[in-house]
């Protein structure tokens, strides 16, 4: 769209947005490019042109309705585009009901989340979803409604008002790949009405979906085989990558992509400021592929970045996409030409790498694997985590393993057995989930806590058992801290809490064990944090002084590249982070069972000294200028030009 279209779209509307126009006017100039790009890829040149006037008209009514201080928000987003990945943010997730009841509990609880100093609020799937099954709330009914056992929309804009007051950004959960089948468009899609069944697939036989699944794997195969689902009453198979419940949304219909444009824009103009794109892998749909990945879904990706940049540009995107390494950095826009299209994406490499060092006591393939990262662009970051909602699934390949001397399936079966408990002296107290006894392929479910042997240690009443789980826990979450982006924080770890048996219980969750690891929150249990001697104590107050010397060290500022060395100690885990304006910091952690002394003059980058920024207890320097450093444990240090500034 030339510049002279653009000032012409908007001349129409000069009154409704008033002193905005010129900054919209800005925006517009700068992203419409890409914009129009990206839908080019995706609809054809004719296609973007023929959007053009209705993604105007929608930026339009989407600043005309932020609020004003939403409208103050972007403006100082935009002078500091860098904000979420300053090394005082720190996340913590969890589920609505199970924190605090409901939202408005939420608010009630906010003094708890100060004390951590989290800026960086996940509350997982809070929006409408289908009566009965719903796959966690990952099945939605509607976009613009709340759950209603949590609350209403008010009460959700009234709870982003509250966090905003105290710093805090809220990111939640948005489906984009598909919608309950209750959902308003599905609805009457099956009832055949045009205009809404081309937002979904609909096959009348078995020829086109029996030629997809010859290239698709099936992603729940154990309770949801297969990608098509046979309604009798539309006479059609509906494509479900998921659940027979979940139907995959077409966007090969420029419609959807505008519907979803509007569902976010409405979304950020209540107050969300991180939107977690939910299953973006599965977004294109190519005959012949996996479905997954596919240059379209990346296109689409930049074309809804674009657009919410014009509208709401203190909203950022967070990627879910667990897929190989070498997919994932794409989506935060690595490649030639750098490219903008999530700010955010979970490592979940990092994730699985340090639960293989802890089982192993070798980080030689955590080393490994993260040098081969590729880089990701610096207006990016990682979101880092230990432990999610979700299983756990063992992302070691074959090749990565054989480079360190082990075989990958026999590491990856290792893995599961150790966590389970099967394997002999494990101290993990965790669960296969989608065991496959065919070929030996499952994941993990269980709390941080249980799997690092806390519960283990509990039930035993062994003290020593339990310090040495306690460490394992520092220990994980020291590296998430100091790896750079956002570290996550899921709930209850920072008091330990151990699976939740009870869900065996529960109807609606005894059939799948990933709720062990989804506790609810145990608020007498939280009040033991202010007693010394207890547990609760002891793991609170790692984590608020993690949390706090993070805070202190800007150089794990989220845009500073991570490089991992090995240091030729198959324990030991160094990350160097380089800043060209913050300088220097390294993390070196000791994953083995006994002492490891490092030469602190010998780390990469560090020829000028390093000086102690952050350690774990029992670690330091010794008389002669060692780092030393106990069993399970780990240091932070920072070039001496740093320190002393």
């Amino acid at each position: 769209m030339a510049t002279v279209r653009i000032e012409e779209r908007l001349e129409p509307h000069a009154a409704r947005l008033g002193a905005r126009r010129g900054v919209v006017e800005a925006r517009l100039r700068r992203r419409w490019p890409q914009v129009r790009a990206a839908l080019a890829e995706v609809y054809g040149e004719r296609g973007a042109d023929t959007m053009a006037a209705a993604l105007v008209d929608w930026v339009v009514r989407a600043v005309a309705e932020r609020s004003d201080e939403l409208w103050e928000l972007d403006l100082r987003r935009e002078a500091d585009p860098g904000w979420f990945q300053r090394s005082r943010n720190l996340g913590y997730v969890c589920y609505v009901d199970r924190f605090a009841g409901d939202l408005t509990g939420v608010i009630d609880r906010l003094d708890y989340l100060d004390e951590l100093k989290v800026t960086y609020l996940h509350l997982m799937p809070l929006l409408k979803p289908r009566p009965g099954e719903n796959d966690g709330g990952y099945a939605v009914q509607s976009y613009d409604e709340v759950d209603p056992r949590l609350g209403t929309i008010a009460d959700l804009e009234r709870l982003t008002a509250a966090l905003r007051r105290r710093g805090i950004s809220l990111c939640t959960d948005l489906v984009v790949n598909h919608t309950a089948k209750e959902h308003e468009w599905a609805v009457r899609a099956r009832r055949g009405e045009p205009g809404y069944r081309e937002r979904y697939f609909f096959f009348p036989d078995r020829e086109m979906p029996d030629a997809y699944e010859r290239t698709l794997r099936e992603v729940f195969p154990e309770f949801a085989p297969g990608n098509f689902t046979w309604y009798p009453d539309a006479a059609s198979w509906v494509w479900t990558t998921f659940n027979e419940f979940q139907w995959d949304l077409n966007y090969g219909n420029p419609v959807v992509f505008c519907e979803m444009l509007a569902v976010m824009g409405r979304l950020a103009n209540r107050g969300v400021e991180v939107l977690r794109l939910d299953a973006v892998p599965f977004l294109w749909k190519r005959l012949g592929t996996d479905c997954e990945n596919q240059p379209e879904a990346h296109a689409l990706l930049r074309a809804f970045r674009a657009m919410l940049a014009v509208a709401a540009p203190a909203t950022v995107f967070k990627a879910e996409a667990i897929v190989p390494p070498e997919q994932l950095v794409p989506y935060l826009g690595a490649g030639d030409p750098v490219r903008y299209e999530c700010e955010l994406a979970y490592h979940n490499q990092l994730m699985v790498m340090l639960w293989s060092s802890l089982a192993t006591h070798d980080a030689a393939l955590m080393t490994h694997a993260l040098a081969r990262m590729g880089e990701i662009p610096t207006h990016t970051s990682w979101v880092t985590y230990l432990r999610c909602h979700d299983d756990i699934g063992w992302a070691v390949t074959d090749t990565d393993a054989a480079t360190v001397g082990w075989d990958g399936f026999s590491h990856r079966r290792f893995l599961n057995d150790f966590f389970s408990g099967r394997f002999f002296g494990s101290y993990a107290r965790g669960a296969l989930f989608q065991e496959n006894e065919a070929t030996g392929d499952a994941r993990i479910s269980g709390s941080a806590a249980s799997l690092c042997g806390i519960e283990d240690a509990v039930a035993r009443g062994d003290e020593a058992a339990l310090d040495a789980a306690c460490r394992r826990l520092e220990l994980a979450y020291s590296v998430v801290f100091a790896y750079g982006g956002v570290p996550l924080l899921y709930m209850g770890d920072e008091l330990a809490l151990r699976n939740d048996h009870a869900y065996r219980d529960e109807p609606a969750h005894a059939e799948d064990n990933r709720w062990l690891h989804r506790p609810r929150m145990d608020w007498d249990v939280a009040a033991r944090r202010a007693l010394p001697g207890t547990l609760e104590h002891r793991v609170f107050e790692t984590f608020r002084r993690l949390g706090a010397a993070r805070a202190d060290l800007p150089g794990l500022d989220g845009a500073a590249r991570t490089v991992a060395h090995d240091l030729g100690d198959r324990r030991l885990l160094c990350l160097e982070r380089r800043h060209p304006d913050l300088g220097r910091c390294w993390v070196v952690a000791n994953f083995g069972d006994t002492e490891a002394v490092v030469d602190v003059m010998a780390l990469p980058g560090a020829a000028g000294g390093a000086a102690l920024a952050w350690a774990a207890a029992g670690a330091g320097f010794d008389a002669t200028g060692a780092l030393r450093l106990p069993g399970l444990a780990y240091a932070w240090l920072v070039g001496a030009t740093v320190a002393a500034s």
